[in-house]
């Protein structure tokens, strides 16, 4: 076994969660064609959510802003277009997030940062 199998392997060993990604695409149903409806392109990928606490430098008298980075690890070959909704099943818990920009992809695994979903833009 190769390192970067060996190196994927271990990766993928913490994964704890699946998602599903959804992308709006024109769909053609009876010679119409709809745009941007919801397309589930990718079901129940194996991958892995990691959050981390920003302290932000912005303070009221009434509370202090706290920021948090979101991060999705999951498969390299997948392709996950920016703005896809990327809906993660975690201990029986569904929360719906948005990737928010260009992933870092790596030969074991690609890094996707993430908003919680608010709607399709």
């Amino acid at each position: 076994m190769d390192y970067i199998t060996m190196a994927r392997n271990a990766i993928e060993s913490q994964y704890d969660s699946v998602c599903d990604i959804i992308e709006r695409q024109a769909v053609t149903e009876n010679n119409i064609t709809k745009n941007n409806k919801e397309v589930t392109v990718e079901f129940e990928k194996p991958c892995r959510v990691s959050f981390e606490d920003i302290d932000a430098n912005t303070e009221t008298d009434t509370e202090a802003k706290k920021n948090q980075k979101i991060k999705l690890f999951i498969a390299p070959e997948l392709v996950i277009k920016p703005g896809s909704k990327i809906v993660v099943t975690r201990k029986n818990r569904v929360t719906a997030y948005k990737n928010s920009g260009e992933p870092a992809v790596y030969d074991t695994h690609q890094e996707i940062m993430l908003d919680l979903w608010k709607g399709w833009a």
